[in-house]
């Protein structure tokens, strides 16, 4: 074989090489941009839920804000009905030791009275007014 034959092989087999070079990185380049493009538009998406989770997030901290308020007021209120309910008692215990002074008084009068037509000695329920409290 002729050296300039060699040299024409050489040549072309180095054209073909830089070719499919030059192919193969513009192809990864293509693809490159390609992924760049992608990843951009996967980043504007991602930005725009950020946007949506926050207003989500804020939402839900509003709402655990409000949900803590009404079981503080909850808690009042429980705290006030129980003050309440002792005050009720209170006046109740009051109440019911002043009927029986009363009953005790009406008794003696009933008991001193020469024209009361009742018994002298005092009967227990007497006085229906002590078991309506």
């Amino acid at each position: 074989m002729a050296t300039s034959t060699m040299i024409w092989i050489v040549v072309a087999a180095v054209a073909v090489i830089a070719v499919l070079a030059a192919l193969a990185w513009v192809a990864r380049n293509k693809r490159n941009e390609h992924r760049d493009v992608e990843a951009e538009k996967i980043r504007a998406q991602a930005g725009e839920e950020s946007l949506r989770v926050g207003e989500r997030e804020a939402l839900a901290d509003e709402t655990a804000a409000k949900a803590r308020a009404a079981q503080a007021e909850a808690e009042a209120k429980a705290a006030e009905a129980e003050g309440l309910e002792q005050r009720a008692a209170a006046h109740r215990n009051e109440a019911t030791a002043s009927r029986d002074e009363l009953n005790q008084q009406l008794d003696r009068a009933d008991t001193i009275d020469p024209a009361s037509t009742t018994p002298e000695a005092p009967r227990p329920g007497r006085h229906q007014d002590s078991q309506d409290l």
